[in-house]
């Protein structure tokens, strides 16, 4: 079988000498763009490291010293997009990015590209951008966040970012908090998004989503100062594009400006791009920048492109090497030889092939403590924790409850006390801003975000196009700038339209930056079953399962008022102090519950505590309710409401038991939850959600790895979606259960007693 990575890397040598070089398209002059004959040696050597990096990471894998070979032969053009923007554009790669990371980091000074690449594609602990977890292009001095394996899932958190410098002059020049304080942006006011991909990934629907949601923001000319560059190289794996479907798909789209240009040829792109630039910086526009582009050497170092292309397609696509272009420019203005050319292709293939031993020798990531250590993101150093928070007077904050003045010492419900604990936390952080489907003046579906945007702005409390990919891709664009976003996800059935938004972006991006990079976000959910008058499973979803695997997410879950400030507080300053990715999830059905026992009894309500978060103790322990001995119950959210009704009922058959709320269900207070189980004699664990696949299954793991009993039972929600009305409260668990199943467990034949107490499947409200 044919070599054709040697083949590539021959013919160049071949064709130079001939000076058999394919022709140039028509350009301006490089005098009339700026640039000057060491600007395109420049470029060309940022091409050329590129190639044979990844020449280099072929041969490194054949000798097991490599192990992701994804490269970026063909698209070495995008070396002079990089210089056609700043470097403090912050860039969101995909993996055929590698000429345009080396152009950068000619941009400042100390940068080390050829080393920082060979670590990565060695996987050592020493690789400055991930520390050997994965073969990533991104630096935290080039402004380029890691990317790994990405498809398109980055284009909405690109999108997000754009969104946030304008938002981020809005908000200075608004003054908009009542302490009248405004925060520092991480990115400058006049910075620029740029975002690549390919032309298959054009048709993602986070791709779709993304440039959707920026033109729709720029459609009613809000700034949006972003590139999105396709590198159209006309196959996606073994796919084909069809012919002219990018441009019939963007050139007239609303909001979007569509460019094109030619990135075989240095010059071309060079001004395209810098005309895309010039665009998104003083237009605050979204600019469309289709590449034409090749791909050599196949999809990845794996792959068999003969299989799929024929030898023909091939050997014609390998004249059109954009490293031959280039050689033609650098020859028709007399700036090499081709003698020089080649001179210059070998040197740096052998600079390339003299770093390789001394990358390989470095070391490699050994322990699971290694690996690890970086998914959990550092936290902020006390110089920024002191100034974290701003101060609220009595007055200001007397105006922020105006509304409220003659309710805040009456005892509320949970939407009522999550509302007042937001407006708290929004006057104290300047840069705290909420996004999601009708959370503005409507004050979202349950008035939990009610008078938020009244007393806060719509730069600070926003609602967003219907497309949950959009929220939290926007979430994690805004936490780039500085921001803390609270996204929030108006039922949880919706977040499985975007889930790999949490999971593949925000995080990951600890994990594979080394924690250099972080997107802090509280993610407010609605979820949960019970819910009365709404129908079916896509308002009545009772499985979190897709959060519980996602390494260092924290999950908060609070079952009433009370818990529900508490929890909220402590996860803000989870991701504010500790820049941790939060996910609150809040019970539906308990919102507006007031009642436990019987109408009018008020024990589901709460005083509310006023507290600042500099005050404030991050509590992430269980919550017990009573002290019995004979049973203890381990629940959450609507499980823990039923379980205290249940409560009642067994006390009164003479069994006595105490609640353990959970409140946390990712991290688990292990300790706290065993140390609950050893005082009893029982243990009996309600979940609201399906027996397979719910935190149930951990509990009891959990018991029998750790606790000093094997008395363990379950009820659970039966491995079935909710139907509509009261046919749900067929499949899920009842108080009737969780006192038949205590009873059951403690060897009690009591049954339940019609007294004031009792309740059907059908109590909860």
């Amino acid at each position: 079988m044919t070599d054709r990575n040697k083949l590539v890397r021959d013919n160049f040598i071949r064709w130079v000498e001939a000076e058999d070089l394919p022709e140039l398209t028509p350009t301006s002059s490089p005098d009339l763009l700026g640039l000057s004959r060491n600007n395109l040696i420049e470029l060309f050597e940022s091409q050329l490291l590129s190639r044979h990096l990844d020449l280099q990471s072929r041969i490194m894998q054949k000798q097991g010293q490599s192990f992701y070979t994804i490269g970026s032969a063909g698209h070495e053009g995008n070396a002079a997009v990089a210089k056609a923007f700043r470097a403090d554009d912050m860039a969101f790669l995909h993996y055929r990015s590698g000429a345009f990371c080396i152009q950068r980091s000619k941009a400042i000074e100390g940068q080390t590209p050829l080393e920082d690449m060979l670590l990565s594609f060695a996987a050592s602990s020493d690789d400055p951008t991930s520390g050997g977890r994965h073969k990533v292009l991104g630096s935290k001095t080039l402004m380029i966040p890691p990317q790994t394996s990405t498809i398109a899932s980055h284009l909405p958190k690109a999108m997000g970012t754009a969104f946030s410098i304008g938002l981020g002059k809005r908000l200075k020049d608004e003054r908009c908090t009542p302490s009248g304080n405004s925060f520092q942006t991480a990115l400058a006011d006049d910075s620029v998004v740029v975002c690549n991909f390919g032309d298959a990934s054009a048709n993602h629907s986070t791709a779709q989503g993304a440039i959707n949601s920026a033109a729709w923001c720029a459609y009613q000319s809000i700034p949006m100062p972003i590139v999105f560059i396709c590198e159209d190289n006309g196959i996606g794996i073994s796919t084909k594009t069809p012919d002219g479907w990018i441009a019939a798909n963007f050139k007239h789209r609303a909001g979007l400006h569509y460019l094109f240009c030619d990135g075989l040829n240095l010059i071309d792109t060079y001004e395209k791009s810098l005309l895309a630039a010039k665009i998104a910086r003083e237009q605050q526009k979204p600019v469309f920048l289709h590449i034409r582009m090749i791909r050599l050497l196949g999809h990845a170092g794996s792959d068999s492109e003969f299989v799929y292309r024929d030898i023909e397609t091939i050997e014609q696509i390998e004249r059109q090497d954009p490293l031959l272009h280039t050689a033609k420019l650098l020859r028709k203005h007399e700036i090499f030889t081709p003698a020089e050319l080649v001179e210059k292709y070998l040197s740096i293939e052998a600079d390339v092939a003299a770093a390789v031993p001394d990358a390989v020798s470095k070391p490699k990531l050994e322990t699971a403590e290694q690996v690890m250590a970086s998914l959990v993101p550092r936290a902020l150093d006390e110089a920024k924790l002191s100034s974290l928070y701003s101060q609220v007077s009595n007055d200001e904050r007397a105006a922020l409850f105006a509304h409220e003045k003659h309710n805040l010492a009456k005892p509320q419900h949970l939407a009522k006390l999550i509302n007042w604990t937001l407006l708290d936390a929004m006057a104290e952080q300047d840069n705290m801003v909420m996004l999601g489907e009708d959370i503005a003046k409507k004050g979202g579906v349950y008035n939990v975000t009610a008078q938020l945007c009244q007393r806060f702005g719509t730069n600070r409390v926003m609602n967003t196009l219907l497309d949950e990919q959009s929220v939290l891709g926007g979430a994690i664009g805004l936490a780039h700038n500085g921001f803390l976003p609270v996204p929030e996800i108006q039922f949880l059935a919706y977040v499985h339209n975007a889930e790999d938004q949490i999971r593949g972006e925000a995080a990951t991006l600890s994990f594979f930056s080394n924690q250099q990079f972080t997107n802090p976000m509280v993610i407010r959910i609605a979820g949960l079953a019970y819910q009365k008058g709404f129908g079916g499973h896509f308002h009545n979803d009772n499985s979190f399962a897709v959060f519980r695997d996602i390494p260092g997410l924290i999950l908060a879950c609070p079952s009433n008022g009370e818990d529900g400030v508490e929890l909220m507080r402590s996860c803000i300053k989870l991701a504010q102090e500790q820049q941790r990715v939060v996910v609150f999830l809040e019970p539906i059905a308990l919102y507006m519950t007031k009642d436990l026992h019987r109408e009018g009894d008020g024990l589901w309500t709460h005083p509310y505590q006023h507290q600042t978060l500099s005050e404030h103790t991050i509590d992430m322990s269980v919550k017990v309710h009573g002290d019995g001995e004979q049973v203890c119950i381990l629940t959450y959210g609507n499980g823990c409401y039923l379980s205290m009704k249940a409560k009642a009922l067994l006390e009164t058959q003479g069994i006595d038991c105490r609640v353990v709320d959970l409140r946390f269900l990712a991290p688990l207070d292990e300790q706290g939850i065993v140390a609950q189980v050893d005082a009893c004699g029982h243990v009996l664990i309600v979940d609201e959600c399906r027996e397979t696949g719910s935190i149930s299954e951990a509990l009891v793991t959990l018991i029998c790895e750790q606790a000093n009993t094997s008395n363990v039972s379950r009820v659970t929600a039966c491995d079935s979606f909710i139907p509509l009305g009261t046919a749900a409260y067929n499949v899920l668990p009842s108080v009737d259960d969780i006192v038949a199943a205590a009873n059951k467990t403690t060897g009690t034949n009591a049954t339940t007693q019609d007294n004031e107490v009792k309740i059907s499947k059908l109590s909860l409200s």
